[in-house]
């Protein structure tokens, strides 16, 4: 049967982030996160529900990709079909074809799709799309109990959403973050799965914040975003509220957590590795220069 490109409407969100749960194994190679959904959600489920891409085959959703801003497709497929030609060919046809809406019709954009799959081999074979510049995924498994943080560490409530913003604002250069943004993220489906946390240093000010993402139980989890207020770094803060999120977790019954950072941030690779987390094999996107 055809192979059906559409955008699920904000009643569709629902489906999209159950699928990805499913998807979500030990040993899966990184990939889109119902987490990433999920903190794409502080934009509101309209925002969200326009950013989604879902191909179906016989009312099955075989493929799920997000645009992550105007320059970021993020894809993954469900794990039995890696390697189903048929499909790899679709998603490189509506990817190439800027008339079928899935990428602007201009300008430079990145896919970011699990690299053992069909579809990002033929973007490069068949295409000519380049690889970018190299990404570090880390892992941490959460069999064992997790060493506790020695910072104080909360989780954050509606009454606690202005200090964390106020942290990601501080941590991260360009941020947008607002409290009517956490109470957007907050109020999404992906959110039920999720906890945010903030850490507080001995003198009572909020050093560091994190979110993390819950799949279901024996499922790995995912931590996005995580930083350190600017004025606090260097003082181990990354490592604490890296175990705390791990912890929270583990909690929650995750199998394992998820991060990545670009491999160029050498200074958050050793933060996480720090915190317990380790290296897996490189990635890199495919990209569209024109």
């Amino acid at each position: 049967m055809a192979i059906a490109l559409s955008t699920p409407g904000v009643d569709g969100l629902a489906e999209a982030v159950n699928v990805l749960r499913e998807w979500q194994y030990e040993g899966a190679p990184p990939q889109l996160h119902p987490g990433d959904l999920g903190w794409f959600w502080r934009s509101g489920a309209e925002a969200t529900a326009a950013a989604v891409r879902t191909w179906s085959r016989a009312g099955r959703i075989l493929a799920i990709g997000l645009l992550d801003g105007p320059d970021l497709l993020r894809l993954t497929t469900a794990p039995d079909v890696h390697q189903d030609e048929e499909l790899a060919r679709r998603l490189v046809a509506d990817v190439t074809d800027t008339t079928r809406g899935v990428l602007p019709p201009s300008g430079r954009v990145n896919i970011e799709a699990p690299p053992d799959t069909l579809f990002p081999a033929l973007l490069a074979d068949e295409e000519g799309w380049p690889a970018d510049d190299p990404w570090t995924p880390l892992r941490r498994d959460l069999t064992a109990p997790v060493r506790l943080p020695d910072l104080r560490v909360e989780e954050v409530g509606p009454a606690q959403a202005h200090t964390y913003a106020a942290v990601l604002g501080a941590a991260f250069d360009g941020s947008k973050f607002t409290v009517d943004r956490w109470q957007a993220m907050a109020s999404g489906l992906p959110y039920t799965d999720a906890r945010c946390l903030l850490a507080y240093d001995d003198g009572g000010d909020a050093v560091a914040a994190v979110t993390v993402w819950s799949a279901g139980p024996g499922r790995p989890g995912l931590l996005e975003p995580m930083g350190v207020h600017r004025d606090h770094r260097r003082r181990g803060h990354g490592e604490q509220i890296t175990l705390a999120a791990a912890a929270a977790l583990r909690a929650m019954g995750a199998s394992s957590a998820l991060v990545a950072t670009p491999s160029s941030n050498t200074a958050a690779v050793a933060t996480y590795e720090s915190a317990g987390f380790e290296r897996r094999t490189e990635t890199r996107d495919r990209y569209r220069d024109t």
